[in-house]
């Protein structure tokens, strides 16, 4: 029984589906989208699709455009027929094959609703309709900050900005955000009170029809938002989506008060010594800045007001070349022009020098050659001190506050100097000289003798000396003398005119000072005298090489055999019984008259013909 009842009620369910689905088919249906939208100056085409049961034909095609609730017939289509009944769209409205509506060109006004009706001598009249909506894509947002500035004093609503969109179609949103978040008109607490943000926003139309919407922001600032950064954003509507525009941030001057003051020495990363240029840096965090005056503590705890190289109203106090006198305790103060109010910083300014340097010297009495000293080099300053000692020339020779110097001389007579240095403070340091004279009669050191001259000759005598106190040299001819002084040294040269009596006399030097007084003679030797020295060694010399010349000659033709024997000349060579690493060498000479004269001994007498023939000159060696 149960089976049976299921039966029955699936079939009778199916047989409703059917005859709903036959009447649907049997039925004229008209299809269109609901909505158009196309952007103004564009073409919109707007779709009439139908479906007629049994592959019916429509009578006739009609589109209408409703205006306040009556329609108005654009186009009558009856086969292949198309009859245009209005004029208000004259040139903008076509129909294709397949019965669609193309309106070209479109305006704001075109913003209509559009109504396609389809009849048939069949299955009666179906109709459908589609919105059709224009829009304009807003320009990017103009946003144009308050200029002036704003005070936290004023309790009042202040403008913070203007944003303006122009030519758009509808008319969009404006919204305002402060730092990346959006903001929304706010009261604190309740509606009586003034707003802490308020937005007021205009829309005007155009003659073109487009739309200016403008919207400004009101706030309440502070000094968090002298950082703040604001800006607008254009919302509009297309296709179903939400679409935005964001102009550029700015922005605004806000006015606060000064709440702290600092006040620095610049700079401040080495610390300060006499010369240096010095800067107080005051700086104020209000704005505008305030008023900065700058004052120095004087005895009994009385401020005296600073004056400045530059502009102390800039907030910078400058002291240029410090000294010693500029150490002490600074202030500066700032005044607010709103509310009078003032603030003050100190800071101590400590000026780092070296004073007092002097140099001792033991014993202080008059020093003499050995003599020794010891030299003590004192300074005072605020910071720890080093000691060099320099020579002249600049060259570290010690250091330590004290030198000690032994065996003095001329020669070690000099100008030192103490050099004074504060490594914790780089560039300052302080020098001291003082000169180390070894005093003593003069010691000639060099004078120009023996001098070679000519007569008549003008020649130049020197004379070196040294000693201290400053000795005075004097020579014993006349001349004209120059004078050159180093340290303890003096050099005097004497131009003068070589005469007889000159070179017979020489020239007498003489050094002195108040301790004592020495000379020297400078002898003048006749240049002639080397001169014909020199000419018999060289004639000597040239006499040697000649008969060294001659000899070498006559051996050479000897050997050559170009020079005969005869029996006066005749050489004999003894046979067997000589070596043969022994070469012995005889020679006889007929000639014995005439050297007889010649070899003679040494009394005198005269030697035997035989002793004067023969002469034996062994060559083995």
């Amino acid at each position: 029984m149960a089976g049976g009842r299921r039966a029955a009620g699936l079939a009778l369910g199916w047989g409703c589906c059917l005859l709903l689905c036959c009447a649907a088919a049997s039925k004229l249906e008209v299809s269109m989208p609901a909505v158009v939208e196309v952007e103004i100056g564009g073409s919109a085409r707007i779709e009439c699709n139908f479906f007629i049961p049994g592959n019916g034909s429509y009578t006739y095609i009609n589109w209408f455009y409703i205006d306040r609730n009556n329609q108005v017939r654009l186009y009558h289509i009856t086969g292949s027929d198309i009859l245009r009944e209005n004029v208000d769209y004259k040139g903008q409205l076509s129909v294709g094959e397949d019965k669609a509506l193309t309106i070209s060109k479109v305006t704001m006004q075109d913003a209509k609703t559009f109504v396609c009706q389809v009849g048939t001598s069949s299955h009666g009249v179906g109709e459908n309709r589609t919105e059709l909506h224009v829009y304009k894509v807003p320009e990017a947002p103009e946003i144009v900050a308050n200029s002036v500035g704003i005070s936290v004093l004023n309790n009042e609503i202040s403008q913070i900005a203007q944003c303006v969109s122009k030519n758009s179609f509808p008319a969009p949103n404006i919204t305002w955000h402060k730092n990346g978040e959006q903001l929304e008109e706010k009261r604190l607490g309740t509606a009586a009170l003034a707003p802490v943000v308020k937005i007021q926003s205009t829309r005007t139309r155009e003659s073109s029809g487009l739309y200016t919407v403008s919207s400004t922001l009101f706030n309440v600032v502070s000094r968090e938002d002298r950082n703040s950064l604001y800006h607008c954003t254009v919302h509009y509507w297309l296709q179903g989506q939400r679409h935005a525009v964001e102009s550029r941030r700015v922005n605004i001057t806000v006015f606060y008060p000064t709440e702290h003051v600092k006040l620095e020495v610049m700079p401040s990363s080495v610390l300060v010594k006499e010369g240096d240029n010095v800067q107080l840096v005051c700086e104020a965090d209000g704005n505008p800045p305030p008023i900065f005056s700058f004052y120095k503590r004087e005895l009994e705890n009385k401020w005296h007001e600073v004056s400045s190289v530059g502009d102390a109203d800039s907030g910078v106090l400058k002291l240029n070349n410090v000294t010693k006198s500029s150490s002490g305790l600074y202030k500066c103060q700032t005044l607010e022009l709103d509310d009078m109010r003032q603030l003050e910083k100190d800071v101590e300014l400590v000026v780092n020098y070296i004073e007092g340097v002097q140099v001792k010297m033991e014993p202080s009495s008059p020093l003499q050659e050995g003599d020794s000293v010891r030299l003590r080099c004192d300074a005072h300053s605020p910071v720890a001190l080093n000691y060099q000692w320099r020579d002249e020339k600049g060259r570290k020779i010690a250091e330590g506050k004290q030198l000690f110097l032994s065996n003095l001389t001329f020669e070690t007579s000099s100008n030192l100097s103490c050099k004074v240095m504060a490594p914790s403070v780089p560039g300052l340091e302080q020098s001291k000289q003082v000169a180390v004279a070894v005093q003593g009669k003069p010691r000639i050191v060099a004078v120009s003798s023996p001098l070679y001259v000519r007569q008549d000759e003008v020649v130049n005598l020197t004379c070196k000396a040294i000693a201290f106190p400053r000795p005075s040299v004097h020579w014993n001819v006349n001349g004209t003398a120059h004078e050159y002084v180093e340290n303890q040294h003096i050099a005097s040269n004497l131009t003068v005119r070589v005469n007889r009596d000159l070179m017979r006399a020489g020239a007498m030097c003489r050094v002195s000072n108040e301790l004592g007084a020495i000379e020297e003679r400078i002898q003048l030797l006749d240049q002639k005298t080397p001169e014909s020295k020199g000419v018999i060694i060289v004639a000597i010399i040239v006499c040697i090489l000649v008969v060294a010349v001659l000899g070498s000659v006559i051996y050479f033709l000897h050997k050559k055999g170009k020079i005969p024997c005869g029996r006066a000349g005749k050489q004999d060579i003894t046979k067997p019984e000589a070596r043969k690493d022994k070469i012995v060498v005889e020679v006889k000479s007929d000639k014995l008259s005439e050297e007889a004269g010649l070899l003679q001994g040494a009394n005198g007498e005269k030697r035997p013909a035989a002793d004067q023939s023969e002469k034996y000159i062994d060559l083995r060696n």
